[in-house]
């Protein structure tokens, strides 16, 4: 599948759009950040 193909989410915490990845494939639908470090710096941004 080409790159521009792949579905994306915007990230809760940054607010940046971000795109499927192969590590995510059995999880897509419970993935809200876009990285670990966006994830941890949730809690800091209420």
């Amino acid at each position: 599948m080409k790159k521009q193909h792949l579905p994306t989410k915007v990230c809760a915490t940054c607010q940046r759009p971000f795109t499927w990845r192969k590590k995510w494939e059995k999880v897509w639908d419970d993935v809200r950040y876009c990285s670990e470090r966006c994830r941890r710096a949730r809690s800091s941004r209420k």
